[in-house]
């Protein structure tokens, strides 16, 4: 890690759960972290709590479901330190929104965020890196085991499949253009976060779930992040799958 010390990474999502704890995991290795998320607050909270450390956290107030926000984080990133070295998309969200009588407007919150933010993050983190040399940066996905088989929010595992095919996508664009720029996908089980009160709607239901069966700690995830970062450039780790140890499928 010691080669990312005074870079820049974009976490999306940071204001809790896995995007919260890798940018805690970051900044003690000396990374200069953009933190997004639509709660400025809550980043403002984040930044403040690990002044301490190595590095520092920038927090930047951002919709990802529309895209005049997204680009102009990726401007107030590049005046503020350049641009970006590893873009962390870390943002997500199901939504209890049914195929044959489902909310639209749910679908299109949940593409939003987990497929559309993702490819933008993306095509602008490396449009900086690009522009700047930079050949050793890297895009992490934050997939899920949805994205593999179907599971109970049957859109919602529409948008992580769509995550696997685009960051196989990713991965043969960057070798179409000689990048040695990597992209890796990480697919968690179930992970205890604000993850299943939004898709339920309900805290109560929300800690049912959490104490009727094993879960994954988002700090379980960071680690997962920093060991893909650790691995030295000539390793390409596409996918990591995550479950807790007493999940059978």
């Amino acid at each position: 890690m010691e080669r990312y010390e005074g870079r820049v990474a974009l976490v999306t999502g940071a204001s809790s759960g896995v995007g919260e704890a890798t940018v805690k995991l970051l900044v003690t290795h000396g990374i200069k972290v953009a933190a997004c998320a639509r709660s400025f607050d809550k980043l403002k909270t984040l930044a403040e709590s690990v002044s301490c450390e190595r590095g520092e956290v920038l927090p930047i107030r951002c919709d990802l479901r529309k895209e005049e926000d997204i680009a102009a984080m990726f401007v107030e990133i590049k005046n503020r330190w350049g641009g970006v070295d590893v873009c962390i998309n870390s943002a997500g969200l199901a939504l209890d929104a049914p195929i044959i009588d489902g909310d639209r407007e749910l679908w299109k919150n949940m593409w939003e965020v987990n497929v559309m933010a993702l490819c933008l993050c993306t095509q602008e983190s490396v449009k900086s890196m690009r522009e700047r040399g930079v050949d050793d940066g890297h895009v992490i996905n934050l997939n899920s085991l949805s994205g593999h088989r179907v599971g109970r929010s049957h859109f919602y595992s529409a948008t992580k499949y769509a995550v696997t095919s685009l960051t196989d996508g990713i991965r043969w664009e960057l070798r179409g253009i000689k990048s040695h720029i990597r992209v890796t996908s990480i697919s968690p089980g179930l992970i205890k976060s604000n993850f299943a009160k939004t898709m339920l709607g309900d805290e109560a239901a929300a800690e049912e779930v959490y104490a009727s069966r094993q879960a994954l700690q988002p700090e379980d995830i960071a680690k997962e992040i920093e060991f893909v970062l650790a691995s030295p450039p000539h390793v390409q780790i596409h996918e990591i799958m995550v479950r807790p140890t007493e999940q059978e499928v």
